[in-house]
């Protein structure tokens, strides 16, 4: 139930709308008129899109007028509430929907934000598909996401020539809230494995050894991870530009929680974790990378 890309589409481009142009969105709307899309942007803060609109890119005033311009409209905001305002709000979403108009939400929400939007959008005969992705900034920006599909298939069928363009592989899991919850399973557990590293640099170098000598041996075993590869050696420097917020990294392991409490799933790890992700926000640390839990973990 996953597909593979097999290259470019010998089909003609969909004119495509990106909402929301954060690390992730910025980077995902780049590859796309790279790629010789036709595409409008639309961004709270538009100074956010001149960079793609000196690149040849459209820019729009409200969501609205680029889901009434686009065949395929794309969007990937912060958190569940912004997902909700992009949609809802005044000259939105829902206000540009008509038969036939595509919607691809690729932000990480909770199942019922999902399944709330989906609904809205099938009220005014749209067609709806949810597709969180796994990944930060370097995979964003060379087109290697893991992309987690549910929804409608056709959609995802039609969305594909951009995916392949956005990520190295496109799951389809089923109805809509599958892709939520597996996107939050996922990021719980970089989470866990995140605040693991922290603390295993933080003893070890307590206790006289070299952190890179951790993190070297680390990647010589079972244990080897292309995280503690990447993040481990900038933790140690200190380096907490971000590619994955810590804040929204401890948003999603609240609504990984959330997902637990519901279906009565204990989650002890992810609960501590989530207690030391909070104190770091607490700290000052929530805009840096979410390896700044390195300091927490120092502390």
């Amino acid at each position: 139930r996953h597909e593979a890309p097999a290259g470019r589409r010998h089909m003609a481009k969909p004119t495509v709308g990106y909402l929301g142009m954060g690390i992730m969105g910025s980077a995902m709307a780049n590859r796309l008129i790279d790629a010789g899309f036709d595409v409008t942007l639309w961004n709270r803060t538009k100074e956010r899109c001149e960079p793609h609109a000196a690149k040849g890119a459209k820019v729009a005033d409200f969501p609205q007028a680029v889901v009434e311009a686009c065949d395929i409209v794309f969007a990937c905001t912060s958190d569940p509430e912004s997902s909700r305002q992009v949609v809802f709000g005044e000259r939105g979403v829902l206000a540009g929907m008509s038969p036939g108009k595509k919607y691809v939400d690729m932000s990480t929400v909770d199942e019922a934000c999902a399944i709330e939007i989906a609904a809205a959008i099938k009220s005014k005969g749209g067609v709806f598909l949810e597709a969180p992705m796994c990944g930060s900034k370097a995979p964003a920006i060379n087109g290697q996401l893991i992309i987690l599909t549910a929804g409608d298939a056709s959609l995802k069928h039609d969305a594909q020539p951009c995916f392949d363009v956005m990520g190295k592989r496109t799951f389809f899991l089923g109805e809509v809230g599958a892709g939520a919850r597996m996107k939050l399973v996922v990021n719980m557990v970089m989470a866990i494995n995140i605040q693991a590293l922290s603390e295993a640099l933080a003893l070890g170098q307590r206790a006289g050894l070299n952190g890179s000598d951790v993190i070297a041996v680390l990647e010589e075993g079972s244990l080897k991870s292309p995280m503690y590869s990447l993040k481990g050696p900038k933790m140690l420097e200190g380096d907490y530009a971000p590619n994955f917020p810590l804040k929204h990294q401890q948003k999603d392991v609240r609504l990984a929680m959330a997902l637990g409490q519901r279906l009565g799933q204990p989650l002890p790890a992810a609960a501590v974790v989530n207690d030391v992700f909070m104190a770091a926000i607490a700290a000052g640390q929530g805009d840096f990378d979410m390896s700044a839990i390195f300091e927490i973990s120092k502390l």
